[in-house]
């Protein structure tokens, strides 16, 4: 196996955006080139998900010295739980150029180059330090693209989520450094290699639990979790599309991703007596984030509230100590992604065609627009877990594995779940379905192009490919959250 193969993939997109941003200004050659090197990608991570072979270990790793003095490392490689969503990028990427095609600049398609490099770099990162440099840099072109292309208040917009990241990248970093100082303190060297870490045992237990809440504090911003929401609503209302599906798809995931790669195996003993309480918080997240949804009238934030409170039950899903719950939260990263990309895209795109983005003011979409209607359908129905759908795999996963940790709060998820239909299915009729009232002005809409189509189809595949046989995905990533519970948390495969 090429262990190479990931460094062209993290760099690959930095160097194109680069290149492009000094030698040329017409937007359609950059556009172009930038969908042929994120097509090239995705051809390259298929061939990384065929030779996958599935278990616990790291593989395509590379580790060479970086900053050699302080045991700081170039350390990348995956496993099948990082493999899972860097296919999900990989995918997401290109496909969601199709649907952005039109009427973008030069700096709009440099950013979102430069986005891939930094998400892709977060996701395979094993040094802490590096993990952390990746993490920064992916967020620099999205605050550009907030400030440069979003709406309304984008400049108040943009310093806000500024300022809640940097607070929390200052609290993970703060960490990290106390990690790799107490490594060094015991061992006599310096490293900050994530599986290095784990060995660490001197640090006093009330320390652990600041340094945790450091981390959790850090990746709750970027899910978001309750009480850290507060930067989602006005950010996905005034971001632009790309931007918007960029937070939602892939750097929220990223969020639960790192929870996974770092915050449990470095603090299993917290995270186990901690589980109980973000479980609730999940559950809670998801109940409050619903009913918000359901007082909405602005369709981008009603869809904001609906990310978040999907994000809440993942949260819960990842902290609830058994295979069934675990497996279900890294199957919804999945679903998720697909089903509310589409759904922000597609609501992009009625922005930009019809002028309105409040509910009371749509209408009439299914009449003038009968594919957009099917497919926005589809990721509805995917969104809300109905059977057949990917959606209705991973939730009913996340319930049996809420309920094997704690019966009472596997009742309360099998309740809630049921805020999510009702929500989107009265959006649904009174955005799309039902006609506009007379007298109103007439609604511009087309229906999807060509390339439009072309590109949901593999999102439209997927949805009903994973919701009728999940085991095909699963077998990736089910190898690491046994190596997690057995091996690492000393649980067994169940609770």
């Amino acid at each position: 196996m090429n262990s190479e193969i990931l460094s062209f993939i993290i760099f690959l997109p930095a160097i194109v955006a680069i290149g492009l941003m000094l030698t040329t200004r017409d937007v359609n050659t950059i556009r172009n080139i930038a969908f042929l090197t994120t097509t090239v990608i995705l051809a390259l991570v298929l061939k990384i998900y065929i030779e996958f072979i599935p278990s616990a270990g790291m593989q395509f790793v590379t580790n060479i010295p970086w900053i050699e003095s302080y045991g700081i490392n170039y350390y990348i490689g995956l496993d099948g739980f990082s493999l899972t969503i860097l296919m999900m990028i990989a995918i997401l990427i290109p496909t969601s150029y199709l649907l952005l095609w039109e009427d973008k600049t030069k700096g709009y398609w440099i950013n979102m180059l430069l986005v891939q490099s930094g998400v892709t770099g977060t996701l395979l990162s094993l040094d802490i330090v590096l993990f952390y440099f990746f993490w920064e840099i992916m967020l620099l072109p999205v605050f550009l693209l907030i400030g440069q292309y979003g709406f309304d208040n984008k400049v108040f917009t943009t310093i806000k989520v500024t300022v809640y990241t940097m607070a929390g990248s200052l609290l993970m970093f703060v960490s990290i450094m106390y990690l790799g100082v107490a490594y060094y303190n015991e061992f006599g060297v310096w490293s900050f290699s994530y599986d290095k870490l784990m060995q660490i045992t001197t640090i006093p237990y009330d320390i652990k639990v600041w340094l945790f809440l450091g981390f959790l504090v850090a990746f709750g911003i970027k899910i978001p979790m309750f009480p850290l929401h507060t930067w989602i609503m006005e950010t996905y209302k005034n971001a632009p599309t790309g931007a918007v599906f960029l937070l939602s798809s892939i750097m929220a995931k990223l969020g639960i991703y790192a929870i996974v790669r770092f915050m449990i195996p470095i603090f299993p003993e917290i995270y186990i007596e901690f589980s109980t309480w973000l479980v609730a918080v999940g559950l809670f997240g998801l109940i409050y984030f619903g009913i918000a949804a359901l007082m909405q009238d602005d369709i981008k934030r009603m869809f904001a509230y609906s990310s978040a409170s999907h994000l809440s039950f993942i949260s819960a899903g990842i902290f609830s100590l058994n295979s069934y719950g675990i497996n279900g939260a890294l199957y919804l990263i999945i679903a998720h992604a697909i089903a509310t990309g589409a759904l922000f895209l597609l609501v992009g795109l009625m922005h930009e065609q019809t002028g309105f983005k409040t509910i009371k003011d749509l209408g009439g979409i299914a009449k003038k627009a009968p594919i957009f209607t099917f497919i926005f359908a589809v990721m509805l129905f995917a969104n809300v877990g109905l059977p057949g759908t990917n959606g209705f795999v991973s939730e009913l996963l996340i319930i049996f594995g809420i309920y094997e940790f704690n019966h009472t709060l596997g009742y309360v998820a099998t309740l809630t779940v049921i805020i999510g239909a009702t929500y989107m299915l009265w959006m649904f009729q009174r955005a799309i379905l039902q006609n506009r009232p007379e007298g109103s002005k007439e609604l511009i809409m087309r229906d999807l192009k060509i390339k439009e189509i072309i590109g949901l189809i593999p999102w439209v595949i997927l949805v009903f490919l994973m919701g009728f046989y999940p085991e095909v995905f699963l077998n990736k990533f089910e190898p690491t959250v046994t190596h997690y519970l057995n091996d690492i948390l000393q649980i067994g495969a169940s609770k």
